[in-house]
């Protein structure tokens, strides 16, 4: 039997274990987060192989352009298409037509990609080649409209959005949420990077307002989640886990609230000046 004929929903596949507990050995089904690499290609050329669950690609395809650089807008994405492909090892490829202007950008700072879980800058060629100086995102006055319990009802609803990690215990989650930290889009992912790509690229679809909002993230903070945030104008991103000290000095320098170790009962504010 193959992934996709197993599978009882998009992301998850069932395999059969023996679960131990104590002297007790059990045989029984159980699921897991599918992994699948992922090509994205570029006007033909590919540019990055990622390792990611095989849900939402084309949310994840038009924010991991716009997230990485490799466009500016939504727009300048003309055409996409998703490709799935069963075998010994499914994978998927999409095919991305982007404006002449950012092809033409994107060959000049072409690099080899070999996206890992939960690695965001593999192949990377040289330090120089690190985006470490975004730009400011504009302040909207969204920070005075949060509500003061935002943080901590997010915290609350955002298991109600997980059902692969419900399921398979394994997956992060991106959400969306207003200022009264009410959750409107959720993504899920073996890879945190991918998940906020997957929400990213809906918001943009969707033509949603990036400014006004927070990001929340079931992951720690590292740097390319904060960077990635900045480059849509996010004011804010929270995470339940630790940020590194560069995603703090990443939000510092782009004028992004990061806070971290969000739970219902409180959180850390790592400052935006």
């Amino acid at each position: 039997m193959n992934e996709q004929e197993s599978a009882t929903q998009p992301g998850a596949v069932e395999r059969q274990v023996r679960r131990h507990r104590g002297d007790a050995v059990e045989s029984t089904a159980d699921f897991v987060g599918q992994e699948w690499p992922v090509a994205l290609v570029f006007n033909g050329i590919s540019h990055a192989v990622m390792m990611c669950t095989p849900c939402d690609l084309e949310a994840f395809a038009v924010g991991f352009a716009i997230s990485e650089g490799i466009v500016e807008r939504g727009s300048d994405i003309q055409d996409i298409e998703v490709m799935l492909f069963d075998g010994d090892l499914p994978h998927a490829e999409v095919q991305l037509q982007v404006v002449q202007k950012a092809f033409v950008e994107l060959k000049e700072k072409r690099r080899a990609l070999a996206g890992r879980t939960g690695c965001g800058v593999c192949g990377i060629e040289s330090i120089d080649l690190l985006d470490l100086k975004p730009e400011r995102v504009p302040d909207t006055g969204f920070l005075t409209r949060l509500a003061p319990d935002a943080i901590e009802r997010a915290s609350r609803e955002l298991p109600e959005h997980q059902a692969l990690t419900r399921l398979t215990g394994g997956l992060h989650a991106a959400a969306w949420c207003d200022a009264n930290g009410a959750i409107h889009y959720a993504f899920e992912d073996v890879g945190r990077h991918n998940a906020l790509d997957k929400l990213i690229g809906q918001l943009v679809l969707d033509r949603v307002d990036t400014k006004d909002g927070f990001v929340f993230l079931s992951s720690r903070a590292s740097y390319e989640l904060v960077r990635k945030s900045a480059r849509v104008d996010v004011p804010m991103v929270a995470t339940i886990s630790a940020p590194s000290s560069l995603a703090i000095e990443i939000a510092r320098r782009a004028g992004v609230r990061l806070v971290s170790f969000c739970r219902a009962s409180g959180f850390v504010d790592y400052g935006t000046v």
